[in-house]
């Protein structure tokens, strides 16, 4: 790997040490800034779920939309539920809404046409995509998995940024959780070695850390 993890956790803790104390919780976020990508190429459409070995410690929405037996599972485990009903009723307000509020959304498979159809275009632009959920899934399972990920995806400009977890965290988590994304990031690329430029890690709010920077 291209950063060593000794390194990546000297650049969070900085990253918090060097951030103001806030009334909030903050992420800590990974920007990995590119070069000699083309954009429009299949390298340029990199869009990878990642499981972070260690999940932030705060609250992961995951909305479901599922019908019958999935949607009431969902339902006793406290999770948002879209019924067939509601999303073919849903208006453009509303799946705004829904976009916003979830940071995934878990559909059943025979409801991915009228997701996408309905969601996509509020998902689109935030960066996310409805995730197929098979009607036999392990429902408990794929939420442990999604609440404990982060999705890769180059957007605008060559670059991915995702969150690694939360200013709480030990560092050696919050380094790991990133040595699990560049790891991905790297296995995705046909070039690493000259192809990610710089490493960067920063509270919310905070001032950027460079952790690795290469011409």
């Amino acid at each position: 790997m291209l950063v060593d993890e000794a390194l990546l956790e000297r650049g969070v803790k900085e990253a918090v040490e060097r951030s103001r104390k806030r009334n909030f919780k903050e992420s800590v976020d990974m920007i990995v800034v590119l070069k000699d990508i083309d954009l429009k190429g299949p390298e340029g459409r990199i869009r990878e779920v990642v499981e972070l070995p260690h999940a932030p410690k705060k609250e992961v929405k995951i909305c479901v939309v599922a019908h019958g037996d999935l949607a009431l599972q969902a339902k006793k485990m406290g999770l948002t539920v879209v019924t067939r009903d509601e999303l073919q009723q849903m208006d453009k307000k509303a799946a705004k809404k829904l976009a916003k509020r979830c940071d995934w959304v878990l559909v059943q498979t025979d409801l991915m046409g009228i997701a996408g159809k309905v969601l996509g275009p509020a998902l689109g632009p935030r960066g996310k995509a409805p995730v197929p959920l098979p009607p036999n899934a392990p429902l408990e399972a794929f939420v442990k998995r999604y609440s404990k990920s982060v999705n890769l995806r180059i957007r605008k400009q060559p670059q991915v940024m995702c969150s690694i977890g939360t200013e709480d965290m030990d560092p050696k988590e919050l380094a790991e959780n990133a040595a699990a994304v560049l790891g991905a990031l790297e296995r995705k690329l046909p070039n690493p070695q000259n192809q990610i430029a710089k490493v960067i890690v920063k509270t919310t709010m905070g001032p950027p850390v460079l952790v690795l920077s290469r011409r």
